[in-house]
């Protein structure tokens, strides 16, 4: 691998981690997509798509840890929310991550898409404002948080993703949690997937280690400065930003699988 291939990894992994911090996305749905398109943009060889959602799987668990500590301050954390979600999430993981070595990379791309499709109705759907109640007063169905991030670990499990793209608009839409606290819990939910992501996609060694290294230490520079970034901006902004994210990605991977 040559030093222009590894900046252009070190360039996908900063903009995916930032955009990451900043929206509470654990980054996959964008650096799913860039590893498998950009690099035979420019004459490098291009990675399968059993080896980009290990590399996505590996990347998700350090960005989301640096996400994390980002928001470790201000109340910002859901503990019950985390430990809910958590547990569903980590073991429906398990089960996606160690099944995907069965599927085709044709396969892995359409339950990518499914995903994405999900996530970018979910964005556009319109949402009660509920960025004004009280960190402390907040309140969810629990057997429904559950339900839904165990069917959310099996499919990010599959594509290495940590889920943060459809845990997102689960918890701001259906279980109706503020946004700041959507986007931080999301990323400590994500970083429990990514755990049973990584472990599943190394022992069924879908995994490349350089391209992983050089995308985590971009991700790992980048993800601190987008949550800084988040803590800042606007909660419709932000909102915004991740449906036009998670749109255009999903219009771009239907369209190379059609």
């Amino acid at each position: 691998m040559d030093i222009f291939h590894m900046l252009l990894l070190f360039a996908i992994g900063f903009i995916g981690s930032f955009l990451s911090g900043m929206l509470g996305i654990g980054g996959a749905i964008v650096k799913y997509p860039m590893l498998l398109m950009i690099p035979p943009l420019f004459g490098f060889q291009a990675l399968t798509a059993h080896e980009v959602s290990g590399i996505s799987a590996l990347d998700v668990l350090f960005v989301s840890l640096a996400g994390v500590i980002g928001f470790r301050n201000g109340g910002y954390l859901n503990k019950s929310l985390i430990t809910t979600m958590g547990i569903s999430v980590l073991i429906g993981t398990f089960i996606g991550s160690f099944g995907s070595q069965q599927l085709s990379e044709a396969q892995i791309n359409i339950v990518y898409g499914i995903l994405a499709l999900l996530a970018a109705i979910m964005m556009i759907i319109p949402k009660k404002q509920l960025d004004d109640i009280q960190f402390d007063k907040v309140s969810y169905n629990r057997p429904l948080a559950a339900s839904l991030a165990f069917i959310v670990g099996i499919g990010s499990g599959i594509v290495g993703a940590g889920g943060g793209f459809l845990l997102i608009p689960i918890m701001l839409l259906i279980l109706r949690i503020p946004t700041r606290m959507t986007i931080a819990s999301s990323l400590a939910i994500t970083l429990i997937s990514s755990i049973a992501g990584s472990l599943g996609k190394i022992t069924t060694d879908q995994v490349e280690y350089l391209p992983a290294i050089i995308v985590i230490i971009a991700g790992l520079i980048a993800a601190p400065f987008g949550t800084k970034v988040s803590k800042k901006m606007n909660t419709n902004l932000l909102q915004a930003i991740l449906a036009v994210l998670i749109l255009g990605t999903t219009l771009k991977i239907w369209i190379d699988i059609l």
